[in-house]
């Protein structure tokens, strides 16, 4: 108890004790050159977070966004979890990236029958994210239910792409 009220004393103490405006440095905007931007880019410096480009590449598996799902299902079909694991392996290696889950539902089934199937859905992809090395932290799972359709059809084609999971990534 001592130690706690003698380091809140030092903090108030030191705190009163300078009462004088400190100069402030002078900011200075400069280009970065083309060497040093490349550089800055990869390491995740230019934004102060992750850097985004392997999400964007289109032959890179990571600029996939959606897992789909069977009709009235939530488990991750085979062909969609080396997807999922690309994500999760991106976050685990970019502890400042975060990501979104959104889980969608076809129009089929009443309203709260599809928030939660698409609430599973989204918990679905958080949880093998997180099973292969991504911080429950970085991950935001929600349901939009039917709310958020990709096709706006009445067959199976169109719902099919409807049952789905998004992945979002904040700041891209």
């Amino acid at each position: 108890m001592k130690k706690i009220c003698s380091v809140f004393m030092i903090c108030l103490l030191s705190a009163c004790a300078s009462q004088e405006t400190q100069p402030t440095a002078e900011v200075v905007e400069r280009s970065i050159g083309a060497d040093e931007g490349a550089a800055a880019e990869g390491s995740g410096l230019a934004t102060g977070g992750p850097t985004f480009h392997a999400l964007q590449d289109p032959d890179s598996i990571l600029s996939q966004r959606s897992v789909y799902y069977d009709y009235d299902s939530y488990t991750v079909k085979n062909e969609y979890r080396e997807l999922v694991l690309a994500h999760a392996r991106f976050l685990r290696d970019n502890p400042n990236a975060d990501v979104l889950l959104q889980g969608n539902t076809d129009e089929r089934g009443s309203r709260e029958y599809n928030l939660a199937l698409g609430q599973r859905r989204a918990d679905s992809v958080k949880n093998m994210m997180t099973l292969a090395g991504a911080r429950d932290a970085q991950i935001e799972s929600v349901s939009l239910g039917e709310e958020k359709p990709r096709t706006t059809g009445h067959d199976e084609s169109s719902w099919a792409e409807n049952r789905r999971t998004d992945i979002l990534y904040h700041g891209e």
